[in-house]
């Protein structure tokens, strides 16, 4: 395996990094969104629409994204999400400025559709290394998220009086950012096309799904993200609005739990080599059941604290191992297809638990909204489960066969022998 440091490892580093700069304005929305909504509209229920329509934007996107990687090539189709995301900008100064909060959820679909392109940085960064290096360049663009966590949190709050209107400046700052990581990224160097045309995909959604590797890579990623939606579109209202937090314990939860998101992918390549995949998995879950536990009980803002930092390591580690199982779960040609069901069902699947935590916050307690997510995290026990029984059943059988063989081999079925 090669070293992070070696020139192998220059494309992925110039990706993490501008890939991490251009999503901070993601993680800007997540911690703005609900609070401009609050300032937009009078209705709590719909404050968190903003959030809530991102991730839907983010869903909607994800079939131009893949289309516009595979006709473009990686690196001008970055650039076309990149310019995306400063239009996002642009639309939610505008709409500041008249005060509107349509436009401005206009904005949060826009910024949403953004996302969509720079999620695929992730197969980016592995397509520029070797296969036993994927799931490193996997972890370290994941990792690099941390300097998304802190920058967007941090640009909103310095940008609140840049400009009479408030936040104004906040979106002026995040688009100096998106320039800043579109100069980096101009850095990057195509990888070399392979010489042999390739093969036309052939294969369905059905027959990628009836693949159990990557039914439970999809699995992992959409477990991920529907509790993750779920419980952090909720976290900022449910702290300052209804437990009457500060704004500033708000930011600083809402930063730790994105960090908390990509900080574990520096451990990654370890966790893969000691737990393997599936282990990760169950990790994963694991960090989820704390989550449920400790925020059921304590409501306070370090139970806050805790509580959202879980959920962003559980996060990571479902969602990492997801995407470290999908390219074996799939042949090359295939790969643009698989990339495409994966990531609009999970976005799909995300979107509407963020649709739902306005709605859930409104009518129940913050406790019973994190009961329900025990659905999800149960489901993903089954699959894991079902698997596992698939797989010891395969290898019995694959044993029975090498038994049969042996034997035939040996001449033990050879009844002409005398």
């Amino acid at each position: 395996m090669s070293s992070i440091l070696s020139k192998d490892f220059t494309n992925v580093w110039i990706i993490s990094l501008s890939t991490a700069l251009a999503s901070s304005l993601a993680t800007l929305m997540v911690f703005l969104g609900s609070l401009v909504g609050a300032s937009l509209t009078p209705n709590t229920e719909w404050a968190m629409v903003p959030v809530a329509i991102m991730t839907t934007g983010t869903a909607f996107g994800m079939i131009p994204a893949t289309h516009a990687m595979d006709r473009l090539g990686r690196k001008w189709g970055l650039f076309l999400f990149f310019g995306l995301g400063l239009g996002g900008c642009l639309v939610a100064i505008i709409a500041l400025q008249y005060s509107s909060f349509v436009l401005f959820c206009t904005a949060s679909l826009i910024i949403g559709c953004s996302s969509s392109g720079l999620l695929q940085s992730r197969f980016t960064a592995m397509e520029s290394v070797s296969l036993e290096n994927q799931p490193t360049a996997a972890s370290m663009v994941m990792g690099a998220g941390i300097i998304a966590a802190f920058i967007g949190p941090e640009l909103a709050v310095i940008g609140i009086q840049i400009t009479a209107i408030d936040y104004q400046g906040s979106f002026l700052l995040t688009a100096l950012c998106l320039g800043i990581a579109a100069a980096i990224l101009a850095l990057f160097k195509s990888v070399a096309a392979i010489a042999i045309a390739p093969k036309k995909s052939t294969v369905t959604a059905t027959e990628l799904l009836r693949n159990p590797s990557f039914f439970l890579a999809l699995a992992s990623a959409s477990v991920a993200y529907v509790v993750m939606s779920f419980v952090m579109t909720g976290t900022p209202i449910s702290m300052h609005h209804i437990h009457g937090h500060s704004l500033i314990d708000t930011k600083w939860v809402i930063q730790s739990h994105i960090a908390a998101m990509f900080l574990p992918s520096f451990i990654a390549p370890f966790l893969f080599k000691r737990l393997n995949i599936k282990g990760m998995m169950v990790l994963g879950l694991v960090c989820y059941c704390a989550t449920i536990i400790i925020g059921f009980f304590d409501t306070s803002v370090s139970g806050f604290w805790l509580q959202l930092v879980l959920l962003g390591m559980g996060w990571n580690f479902l969602f990492v191992a997801g995407t470290a199982l999908l390219p074996s779960s799939h042949r090359e040609e295939d790969k643009f297809k698989a990339q495409r069901l994966n990531d609009f069902t999970v976005f799909s699947i995300s979107a509407i638990a963020a649709l739902s935590a306005g709605w859930a916050i409104s009518s129940l307690s913050w406790q019973q909204m994190l009961l329900g997510c025990l659905i999800p995290v149960a489901l993903m026990i089954i699959v894991l489960i079902r698997d596992a029984t698939d797989s010891t059943k395969a290898q019995t059988n694959d044993l029975a066969f090498a038994t049969v063989d042996a034997a035939a081999s040996a001449g033990f079925f050879d009844f002409d022998r005398t």
